[in-house]
């Protein structure tokens, strides 16, 4: 999450920057922290995609806004960088809501239950894969109101998804009160 904040700060520092000169590359201690222009970049793009997204779904035009959110997927970040995760998990849950908009649940599914799979670390971002997911099987559910087996069967499901939603949440925050 340091690294999302760190980042933001810089894209706001960097817009800011009116002489022809690049942006400055900011370096931590450590190597691995490094936000470097690469990084920035990306980030920069993510940013303008989510917010075209975000007019296109103001406009009712969700194909549109759909296919802006997957450019954010198609993105190139630097190796290992944390915050592509992030990025990505985030891109899936707002596509992932509003596929789930239109009906493809399956495709909703698929594209959450990918995120999951790839993610590398537990983050807010993954634990809100979960909560789509169960709001997924919500939906699930709700289809299969005439199959009362099928149906509770998701809703047990939408269940198991929140409860892994909470406990991420519930070890991320003891992780954050033990580093104060």
């Amino acid at each position: 999450m340091k690294y999302i904040i760190l980042a933001v700060l810089l894209i706001t520092a960097c817009s800011c920057n009116s002489s022809s000169e690049p942006p400055p590359t900011t370096k931590t201690a450590e190597p691995a922290d490094a936000i470097d222009q690469n990084l920035m970049i990306a980030l920069s793009k993510a940013k303008n995609f989510h917010h075209k997204a975000k007019v296109y779904m103001s406009d009712g035009n969700t194909a549109a806004a759909i296919a802006s959110v997957r450019e954010i997927l198609s993105l190139q970040f630097p190796p290992n960088a944390p915050e592509a995760d992030d990025v990505r998990n985030d891109a899936r849950a707002l596509l992932a809501k509003l596929l789930l908009g239109q009906g493809n649940l399956d495709e909703a599914m698929t594209v959450v239950t990918e995120g999951i799979a790839q993610s590398q670390r537990k983050s807010f971002f993954v634990a809100n894969l979960y909560t789509v997911k169960g709001e997924i099987h919500e939906a699930r559910a709700a289809q299969l109101a005439d199959d009362k087996a099928k149906a509770t069967a998701e809703k047990h499901a939408a269940i198991e998804a929140y409860d892994a939603s909470n406990a991420i949440d519930t070890e991320l925050q003891k992780q954050l009160m033990e580093s104060k």
